[in-house]
């Protein structure tokens, strides 16, 4: 993506303003630039990706269900597209709660406690539970109306008012990081024989800026993680958890939740869901700063 833009150094020591002036700067010289509401981002074709993303500290899916209208945050994007068939599906990444006795008097948590995340896939939730070891109830699929929670109401999903693309220069990484500027970054991955296109998008909670070697390197997660090297009969069923970390913009670091042995020196000791068997992608990766609502 990086090389379809010729985008100017951001005018001025924006580190010394504040975040609405940083905005207004970023802006008016990406436009100066000839950046358009539309970003090209080839792989091995050409498909388009607008110029947008979801305001992460303000969408939220809630639920019709009568007896509990649950609101969850949404943490994290992924869009699955099937060039072959054209059919494609929006992962919606919800963030993670405890397993409760919902409404009781006293006692709210379960004695044996999970971590429950939500994932909203059209008309189904992916719900991962993580208990201590092995589950079989680790990873469920379920029809969204035929649960407690009703039908998910997506209106309350809001697009980020303004956004800005970064350059991918490290000044600029840096000095918007330091401004305390939202950033979200978006990640491309595609894999031609499957015909399978992802693209992850997930506001950015740790950025890593190292001034000495003039890096920056993203570390964020959860994310729903598409697994592209497989066609299962359902999108849903290539998902899982990831984290995911990049420092350029061609490729991106992952590592998935999955079994995994305590004893890291011992394959045959008892296994629990954890994040392991880190691996790297080609990607294409960008940046955008998110103005924040007057």
């Amino acid at each position: 993506m990086e090389s379809l833009f010729s985008v100017k150094n951001l005018s001025g020591n924006l580190m010394k303003t504040n975040r609405r002036n940083f905005l207004r700067a970023s802006t008016a010289s990406l436009y100066a630039a000839g950046i358009t509401s539309k970003v090209m981002a080839n792989t091995n074709n050409e498909t388009t990706m607008q110029l947008s993303c979801l305001d992460y500290g303000l969408s939220f899916i809630t639920n019709s269900g009568p007896e509990n209208q649950v609101r969850f945050w949404v943490e994290s994007t992924t869009k699955v597209i099937d060039e072959k068939t054209g059919i494609s599906m929006d992962f919606y990444q919800c963030g993670s709660c405890k397993s409760e006795h919902t409404f009781a008097k006293t006692n709210l948590f379960q004695e044996n406690n999970y971590d429950f995340l939500p994932i909203l896939a059209g008309d189904q939730w992916l719900v991962f539970r993580r208990l201590p070891g092995f589950s079989d109830r680790y990873r469920k699929v379920h029809v969204a109306k035929n649960i407690a929670f009703g039908k998910p109401i997506l209106k309350t999903l809001r697009p980020a008012a303004k956004v800005t693309l970064l350059p991918q220069k490290w000044e600029a990484i840096a000095e918007t990081t330091a401004a305390g500027i939202p950033i979200v970054a978006q990640t491309e991955l595609y894999h031609q024989e499957m015909g399978l296109r992802a693209i992850l998008e997930y506001p950015v909670k740790t950025m890593n800026i190292s001034v000495p070697k003039k890096m920056y390197q993203v570390d964020t997660g959860p994310v729903a993680f598409p697994d592209l090297t497989i066609r299962p009969d359902r999108l849903v069923d290539c998902i899982s958890l990831a984290f995911v970390a990049f420092n350029s913009p061609h490729a991106a670091d992952f590592v998935t939740e999955q079994l995994t042995p305590v004893d890291p020196n011992d394959p045959e000791s008892p296994q629990t869901y954890h994040y392991s068997n880190p691996f790297s992608l080609p990607a294409k990766n960008r940046l955008l700063a998110v103005a924040i609502p007057e």
